[in-house]
């Protein structure tokens, strides 16, 4: 890991004094580097012996980055990992052109490992997450999403990525498709998971811990799976608060808690957490291709904190 920082930092790199500065106000922030330490576990546990899973690392956070650069935008946040976020310090146009960069960056770092099968994966999830990200913005503030398509939107947006940096591990190693297939399911369902707690979390988290206010996403109109889940469980009365909040904007002072209240009563963040904890069993049940190893029980251990993290 402290190589891929290493690596991250020179890559960042330029003669436009702003990319530098913008760059390292998110990267610096802190971040769990979930995604380049999968790619780094897997490729371990695939046994690969050379040196381009730490460059493949990089490109992968490099891909997130980007990703959160543009997603701030989109969904106009203030604040990440507890900081303001480039857009209210740089504004949007140059939020969005350093992604474009880092993007860039990226895959002239895969273009520098070599491995053909590794930028096809991480080309095919670039394209999937901007997919993702077009159809959550298709769903804002519509409460008649439903939870089916609520799931592929994460899927696509979130899942992709995590489902990529697992399955590079094998790919780069040369590894048979039965693995690599595996850690593909690894990666995506333990994506899933996470994204369904961060849903949950946005309700009944800590906003010390989780770097952000709670409620987020309800002050943003987002629709996430505990909105849903409450939405659908409500009465009409219910419906129509949730209409006038998500759908209308129209937020008043005590909204929040009452929207908490109702997910209390109908038990949707519970079972939004139920539902990760589902993807979480598939995640680790897809591992057991594998023999047991040092790597195999930390890729496990991973799924457990992504459900039971508070931030």
């Amino acid at each position: 890991m402290n190589a891929i920082n290493r690596i991250i930092l020179d890559k960042a790199v330029s003669h436009v004094d702003l990319i530098p500065k913008l760059t390292h106000h998110l990267v610096n922030s802190g971040g769990k580097r979930l995604r380049p330490m999968l790619a780094i576990a897997a490729s371990k546990l695939c046994a690969y012996k050379g040196d381009g899973h730490v460059r493949t690392a990089a490109a992968i956070e490099f891909m997130h980055t980007a990703t959160l650069l543009h997603d701030d935008v989109v969904d106009e946040s203030d604040t990440r990992r507890g900081r303001k976020t480039a857009r209210l310090i740089w504004g949007n146009q140059a939020t969005v052109l350093v992604g474009d960069f880092l993007l860039g960056q990226a895959f002239r770092m895969l273009v520098d490992v070599g491995s053909l099968p590794v930028l096809r994966i991480l080309s095919n999830a670039a394209a999937t997450i901007a997919e993702g990200e077009v159809m959550q913005l298709a769903a804002a503030k519509n409460t008649a999403t439903t939870e089916d398509a609520y799931l592929s939107i994460i899927d696509a947006k979130t899942a992709a990525l995590f489902a990529a940096a697992a399955e590079v591990g094998a790919a780069i190693a040369n590894r048979p498709a039965d693995e690599q297939a595996a850690l593909r399911s690894y990666g995506r369902n333990l994506g899933l998971a996470f994204q369904l707690v961060d849903d949950a979390l946005d309700y009944s988290g800590d906003s010390a811990r989780l770097g952000k206010s709670v409620g987020d996403d309800f002050r943003e109109g987002k629709i996430t799976l505990p909105v849903i889940l409450s939405f659908r469980r409500g009465n009409d009365r219910d419906r129509k608060f949730w209409n006038r909040t998500i759908v209308e904007g129209e937020i008043e002072d005590g909204d929040l808690e009452h929207a908490i209240g109702l997910m209390t009563r109908h038990k949707t963040t519970e079972a939004t957490l139920e539902r990760a904890r589902s993807y979480g069993s598939i995640a680790r049940d897809a591992l057991a291709i594998f023999p047991e190893s040092r790597e195999r029980s930390a890729m496990q251990d991973v799924i457990d904190f992504c459900i039971s993290r508070a931030h």
